[in-house]
Formats: C-alpha cells, structure tokens, sequence
C-alpha cells in the first residue's frame, strides 16, 4: 500500500523559509515522476514543481527562483524548499506521486495517482 506523509507547514511571515517533506512508504520514488501541488480557498489545485526519475524538474512560473524541489532516494523522501515566501503562497500543499517516470513540462492533478493528506502553509505580510 503506497502512502504519502507530509511534513513542515506552518505559518511564517513574508519573507520567511519553508522546508515542506513528503516521506513515501510502498513506493520507490527514484523510478517515477513526484511533484508537490498546492491549492488555496476557493481556487483549483495548482502544480508548484515535479521532478522525474532523470532528476529533470519543472517549476510553476509564480515560485520560479523562490522554490527548489528535490529528493532524496535514500530516505524514499520528496522535499520543497520555499524561499521568500509571499502572502499569496498561502495554500494547502500536497505531495503526489505519479505511475510514470517522466512528468512532462506541465503536470496535472490527474497524472499522479497517490496523494499526501496536505500540509497548511500560511504566509503573513
């Protein structure tokens, strides 16, 4: 049974760092495409940033240059790095985990087929 277990939310002021973690438990996240995902009130879920199996990434346009994700095959353990977090990154950020080794250059919600239960991100200016 695959599980998705986040980690590292919390509330910070504008300008402040997050680390967020994912740890992955039936799953070996070396082989497949995992991103981290994030959705506010009242909006859709939106892609933050992926990474493949080739350790070739993607980042939304809005966290590019703030935002760094990685992973550790080791400890089978997807992490995001958030710099100069902003107000408008408030959201709920979930962990995904996807049957491909490839993400492609826009990963969608229905392309991964595991889910985190999300961690909350608040973010005051």
């Amino acid at each position: 049974q695959v599980q998705l277990v986040e980690s590292g939310g919390g509330s910070v002021q504008a300008g402040g760092t997050l680390t967020l973690s994912c740890v992955t438990s039936g799953y070996t996240a070396s082989r497949y495409c995992m991103a981290w995902f994030r959705q506010a009130p009242g909006k859709e879920r939106e892609g933050v940033a992926s990474i493949d199996r080739s350790y070739s990434r993607t980042n939304a346009d809005s966290v590019k240059g703030r935002f760094t994700i990685s992973r550790s095959n080791d400890k089978n353990t997807l992490y995001l790095l958030m710099n100069s977090l902003q107000p408008e990154d408030t959201a709920i950020y979930y962990c995904a985990a996807s049957l491909y080794g490839q993400c492609g250059s826009n990963p969608r919600p229905n392309n991964f087929a595991y889910w985190g239960q999300g961690t909350q991100v608040n973010v005051s200016s």
